[in-house]
């Protein structure tokens, strides 16, 4: 990666974080030294950037510090375009219409041989399912876990059989085939995935509920990770 870039990553990295990041933290996440992240630092602040640093708390900068607009290059503009295709494909309504409206602002201000872009059909992503019932109570559930707030649902096992749960949602996973709510089971007290598609109910409460460090999406993906890797 080119130093140019690297700055350029570094700023939105430290931009679109609310708190402090450690010199670790950013050397691991841009695979370079730590030493690299300090003269990165200085050059940015000494190119006018206002990176703030504590020592032992890290950096930071205030989130409405503005960039300079860049433009995109052919590859970048690819990716957009398959990731609002996959969206549109697999996502909810919502989701589709928010991924198509984003990419019309993007592709306004490009130039017309990066925006004929849009007309390439070599890449595509085809969905051949009940997109409505893959994606049941998505919106709900999004809203939820942006909240934190608990939820109730009425769920169909593999085996035909109802169950109610109250939950903590942590997060939405698309596994390729189907979407599933990662959530924190209080009857179980432990982790459990339910499909979408089989969600018959949900109801959001006002319930507040905090994540920690061994409830969350992240540590249940690491956890799935570790079991994959056990079993190599």
């Amino acid at each position: 990666m080119r130093r140019a870039e690297r700055l350029f990553q570094l700023v939105n990295i430290l931009r679109n974080r609310r708190g402090a990041l450690t010199a670790r933290y950013l050397s691991e996440l841009l695979e370079v030294s730590e030493r690299t992240i300090y003269r990165d630092v200085q050059a940015l602040s000494l190119s006018g950037v206002p990176v703030e640093g504590e020592a032992g708390v890290g950096y930071r900068i205030h989130r409405h510090f503005q960039l300079p607009p860049l433009m995109f290059d052919r590859d970048e503009v690819e990716s957009l375009l398959l990731g609002a295709r996959m969206i549109r494909a697999w996502g909810d309504k919502q989701m589709s219409s928010a991924a198509s409206s984003a990419l019309q602002k993007i592709l306004a201000v490009l130039p017309d041989e990066l925006r004929d872009l849009d007309a390439d059909v070599s890449i595509q992503v085809p969905n051949y399912g009940d997109n409505e019932a893959l994606t049941a109570h998505s919106k709900t559930i999004r809203q939820a876990v942006r909240l934190q707030h608990s939820i109730v649902v009425n769920y169909q096992r593999a085996d035909g059989e109802h169950s109610a749960r109250t939950l903590l949602p942590l997060g939405l996973v698309f596994w390729g085939k189907v979407w599933t709510m990662i959530a924190w089971c209080t009857l179980r007290d432990d982790y459990r995935e339910f499909r979408l598609d089989r969600i018959k109910d949900l109801v959001e409460t006002d319930k507040v509920f905090t994540t920690h460090k061994t409830c969350s999406l992240n540590h249940f993906l690491s956890t799935v990770r570790d079991n994959c890797d056990d079993n190599k």
